[in-house]
């Protein structure tokens, strides 16, 4: 049911249909649950927006020298469900976590998960990396300063900011680490940051194709 639900939306997505309503109809249509929907939502895509990411996505190879903005919440929930096994290769070639979400609050693998960050920052050696939190997160402060630290320590050069709105920031960016569409949608380059990452940890997402063809696996991608 749900790889027939997915190639419903495909076809109203790629007739010009607004996703909101395209998966209005077909989410009612087929009765997803939350979860089946959240899927489609973050993942399916019509074939121009595909076309399009593909174009503006770098390689690791690319990064070096370059101004890097990088959208710092995203990119940590990101890493932390890909450690988890809980995120998806999106239609799209990006990566993205199908956890629900509201404020993300420091834990105890935090540092961690940002060390891995960094460390692949080093490894790609942009000009100057520019990390944007949400300054309204209670957690931006602690995540500041220990991204700030991390920089130093790993002699990557750049910057850390706590903002109102990390988007808006970002959209003023020709290069972005994100896998927010609508600062995609802006941004002249894309650079999959998490997933880079992840994959240096020895971490890989699953498809979404895998998936469609399994709908058993999405039971185990659920939020955490």
């Amino acid at each position: 049911m749900l790889a027939e639900a997915y190639r419903d939306l495909k076809y109203l997505l790629n007739r010009g249909y607004r996703k909101s309503v395209a998966l209005d109809f077909v989410a009612n249509h087929y009765r997803l649950r939350k979860e089946e929907r959240h899927l489609l939502a973050r993942c399916a895509f019509p074939d121009s927006w595909i076309e399009e990411v593909k174009r503006k996505l770098l390689r690791p190879d690319e990064i070096r020298g370059r101004v890097l903005g990088v959208d710092g919440f995203n990119v940590l929930i990101t890493l932390e469900s890909l450690l988890a096994g809980r995120a998806i290769l999106c239609e799209d070639g990006l990566i993205r976590d199908l956890a629900y979400r509201g404020k993300y609050r420091p834990h105890g693998e935090t540092g961690n998960n940002l060390r891995l960050i960094v460390s692949a920052l080093a490894e790609l050696s942009p000009g100057r990396a520019v990390f944007f939190y949400g300054k309204n997160n209670p957690g931006s402060g602690v995540v500041r300063k220990l991204t700030e630290e991390l920089l130093d320590e790993f002699g990557v050069p750049g910057e850390v900011r706590l903002v109102k709105s990390p988007d808006h920031e970002l959209k003023a960016f020709e290069t972005v680490a994100t896998a927010d569409v609508g600062v995609i949608e802006k941004a002249g380059h894309v650079f999959d940051l998490a997933e880079f990452a992840g994959r240096l940890a020895g971490a890989g997402p699953v498809p979404l194709h895998d998936i469609l063809k399994t709908s058993s696996l999405l039971e185990s991608l659920k939020k955490f």
